[in-house]
């Protein structure tokens, strides 16, 4: 595959390999967990939104979590390596990649409602934070093309009742994605806090939110990714990382 300037292929494991751009941010430990957060759904139709790279549908789709995922990516640039990372990993028929303002996104565009949404939105409110010199960074990391609030009424509008919708998200803004969440008719089912190790307070967090569902949510036993005083992965982290897999039963008792 012929590269264009400042991309580059990544491995990411024995299934996949990568397009990226080096300007743009590239697949990390949030995106994995994600992943790793989602069930496996092997006849289901899903959506992502804000996918970048197609990182996370292409886990999805390599684990056998879904059937056919859609891509929204509003920044062309990217969609357009989405869309090769799709024909690179011969996931074509089973990747579609939708280049448009998921403001704008309907059920036309996914043909139908979605049994379930993943996503990992930007962190970062439009105002806040310095910005970035590059615009794709820019975009990816700040609410720039839609806050928390438009992802969860995108989700809304194209889930079937009763479909999960999954986010990865910052803990400082926890109020800010339940109350977005819950407006849109997601009830929050399951909440899961990220931390480097046992001595440091979380830094990212995994919730799934139901659309229509009854209140009442779970909340897991924290995910450690390091032993303490170590850059060596906790037995934990490490089986999620081979399985790509968050075990479902792991609320606190």
């Amino acid at each position: 595959m012929k590269l264009n300037e400042n991309e580059r292929i990544n491995e990411i494991n024995e299934n996949l390999r990568l397009v990226e751009n080096k300007d743009s941010l590239t697949f990390g430990t949030d995106a994995y967990l994600l992943s790793a957060f989602l069930p496996n759904k092997p006849s289901k139709k899903a959506v992502e939104l804000g996918c970048g790279s197609g990182v996370v549908s292409l886990l999805a789709l390599s684990h056998k979590k879904a059937d056919h995922v859609y891509g929204i990516e509003v920044q062309s640039e990217i969609a357009d390596i989405a869309k090769r990372n799709s024909e690179l990993n011969s996931y074509e028929g089973k990747f579609k990649v939708i280049s448009k303002d998921l403001r704008d996104v309907s059920t036309e565009d996914t043909d139908g409602e979605v049994d379930f949404i993943f996503s990992n939105p930007p962190y970062m409110k439009a105002d806040s934070g310095k910005l970035n010199q590059n615009k794709h960074k820019n975009i990816s990391r700040h609410e720039i093309f839609g806050d928390i609030g438009d992802f969860c009424a995108c989700a809304k509008k194209l889930l079937k009742h009763g479909g999960d919708f999954y986010v990865v998200y910052r803990p400082d803004r926890l109020a800010d994605l339940i109350h977005a969440l819950k407006s849109n008719n997601l009830e929050p089912k399951r909440l899961s806090f990220i931390h480097a190790n046992s001595n440091t307070p979380p830094s990212l967090l995994l919730i799934c939110a139901k659309l229509g569902g009854k209140s009442g949510m779970v909340v897991d036993k924290p995910i450690y990714i390091y032993k303490d005083g170590t850059t060596e992965y906790t037995d934990e982290f490490s089986r999620i990382y081979e399985a790509c897999q968050i075990d479902k039963d792991r609320s606190l008792k």
